[in-house]
Protein backbone atom coordinates (compact mmCIF):
# COMPACT_ATOMS: atom_id res chain seq x y z
CA UNK A 1 0.00 0.00 0.00
CA UNK A 2 1.22 3.56 -0.44
CA UNK A 3 0.70 6.92 0.98
CA UNK A 4 -2.03 7.95 -2.17
CA UNK A 5 -4.18 5.10 -1.46
CA UNK A 6 -7.44 6.31 -0.50
CA UNK A 7 -8.89 3.45 1.36
CA UNK A 8 -6.96 1.49 4.25
CA UNK A 9 -5.80 -2.19 3.76
CA UNK A 10 -6.34 -4.89 5.96
CA UNK A 11 -8.63 -5.34 8.99
CA UNK A 12 -9.32 -2.58 11.60
CA UNK A 13 -7.13 -4.33 14.71
CA UNK A 14 -7.23 -1.19 16.98
CA UNK A 15 -8.48 2.15 17.30
CA UNK A 16 -7.79 4.60 19.84
CA UNK A 17 -7.46 8.48 20.51
CA UNK A 18 -4.51 10.71 20.62
CA UNK A 19 -4.37 12.79 23.92
CA UNK A 20 -2.40 15.59 25.07
CA UNK A 21 0.22 13.07 27.14
CA UNK A 22 1.15 11.98 23.90
CA UNK A 23 2.16 15.51 21.95
CA UNK A 24 5.03 17.89 21.99
CA UNK A 25 5.00 20.88 22.42
CA UNK A 26 3.82 21.69 18.54
CA UNK A 27 0.85 19.53 19.36
CA UNK A 28 1.96 16.85 17.08
CA UNK A 29 1.60 13.07 18.27
CA UNK A 30 5.24 11.50 19.46
CA UNK A 31 6.34 8.68 16.14
CA UNK A 32 7.08 6.23 18.72
CA UNK A 33 3.33 6.03 20.04
CA UNK A 34 1.74 5.65 16.91
CA UNK A 35 4.69 2.85 16.82
CA UNK A 36 3.97 1.45 19.88
CA UNK A 37 0.04 1.49 19.15
CA UNK A 38 1.03 -0.62 15.69
CA UNK A 39 3.07 -2.66 17.40
CA UNK A 40 0.07 -3.56 20.13
CA UNK A 41 -1.80 -4.37 17.01
CA UNK A 42 0.55 -6.62 15.13
CA UNK A 43 0.67 -8.63 18.60
CA UNK A 44 -3.04 -8.45 18.60
CA UNK A 45 -3.09 -9.43 14.86
CA UNK A 46 -0.23 -12.54 15.24
CA UNK A 47 -1.49 -13.68 18.41
CA UNK A 48 -4.59 -14.82 17.13
CA UNK A 49 -3.43 -16.58 14.41
CA UNK A 50 -0.78 -17.79 16.46
CA UNK A 51 -3.18 -18.90 19.00
CA UNK A 52 -0.67 -18.20 21.70
CA UNK A 53 1.90 -15.90 23.09
CA UNK A 54 3.87 -13.51 20.13
CA UNK A 55 6.72 -11.23 20.16
CA UNK A 56 8.06 -8.42 17.46
CA UNK A 57 10.70 -9.65 15.82
CA UNK A 58 11.58 -7.12 13.48
CA UNK A 59 9.71 -3.80 11.90
CA UNK A 60 11.04 -3.04 8.58
CA UNK A 61 11.16 0.59 7.39
CA UNK A 62 8.73 3.02 8.33
CA UNK A 63 8.29 6.74 7.08
CA UNK A 64 5.80 9.33 8.35
CA UNK A 65 3.79 10.87 5.57
CA UNK A 66 0.94 12.71 7.88
CA UNK A 67 1.04 13.86 11.31
CA UNK A 68 -1.59 12.84 14.20
CA UNK A 69 -2.86 15.94 16.11
CA UNK A 70 -4.38 15.65 19.78
CA UNK A 71 -7.65 14.57 19.51
CA UNK A 72 -7.68 12.43 16.30
CA UNK A 73 -8.73 8.77 16.16
CA UNK A 74 -5.20 6.46 15.19
CA UNK A 75 -7.14 3.73 13.41
CA UNK A 76 -4.01 0.21 12.99
CA UNK A 77 -4.99 -2.00 9.70
CA UNK A 78 -3.07 -5.05 9.77
CA UNK A 79 -3.15 -8.38 7.44
CA UNK A 80 -1.18 -10.66 7.07
CA UNK A 81 0.95 -11.50 4.23
CA UNK A 82 2.43 -14.62 5.43
CA UNK A 83 3.28 -17.38 8.27
CA UNK A 84 6.78 -19.07 8.34
CA UNK A 85 7.58 -21.89 10.72
CA UNK A 86 7.46 -19.73 13.92
CA UNK A 87 7.25 -16.29 12.39
CA UNK A 88 4.06 -14.02 11.21
CA UNK A 89 4.77 -11.26 8.64
CA UNK A 90 1.83 -8.41 8.53
CA UNK A 91 1.59 -4.88 6.98
CA UNK A 92 0.70 -2.38 9.15
CA UNK A 93 -1.33 0.83 8.38
CA UNK A 94 -1.94 3.77 10.85
CA UNK A 95 -4.35 5.51 9.85
CA UNK A 96 -5.61 8.84 11.36
CA UNK A 97 -9.02 9.55 11.51
CA UNK A 98 -9.45 13.75 11.87
CA UNK A 99 -11.19 15.43 14.91
CA UNK A 100 -14.69 15.20 14.81
CA UNK A 101 -14.33 14.44 11.46
CA UNK A 102 -14.95 11.34 8.79
CA UNK A 103 -11.84 12.18 6.97
CA UNK A 104 -9.12 9.19 7.13
CA UNK A 105 -5.54 10.00 5.94
CA UNK A 106 -2.50 7.50 5.90
CA UNK A 107 0.12 8.52 8.93
CA UNK A 108 2.70 5.72 8.65
CA UNK A 109 2.81 1.94 7.21
CA UNK A 110 5.17 -0.77 8.06
CA UNK A 111 6.06 -4.54 7.99
CA UNK A 112 6.16 -6.34 10.69
CA UNK A 113 7.48 -9.68 11.72
CA UNK A 114 6.27 -11.15 14.84
CA UNK A 115 7.54 -15.13 16.54
CA UNK A 116 5.48 -17.47 18.43
CA UNK A 117 6.74 -18.52 21.60
CA UNK A 118 5.94 -21.70 23.51
CA UNK A 119 5.57 -21.46 27.52
CA UNK A 120 9.17 -21.70 28.19
CA UNK A 121 9.57 -18.27 25.41
CA UNK A 122 11.51 -20.44 22.61
CA UNK A 123 10.21 -20.08 19.07
CA UNK A 124 7.24 -22.30 18.85
CA UNK A 125 5.54 -23.38 14.94
CA UNK A 126 3.00 -21.79 13.70
CA UNK A 127 -0.64 -23.66 14.08
CA UNK A 128 -2.13 -24.32 10.75
CA UNK A 129 -5.35 -22.14 9.76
Amino acid sequence: MNEQSAQPAGDLTLRTQAMPGDANAAGDIFGGWVMAQMDLASGIRAAERARGRVVTAAVKEMAFAKPMKVGDTLCVYTRIEGVGRSSIMLKVEAWAQRYLSQTMEMVTHADFVMVALDGTGKPTPVPPE
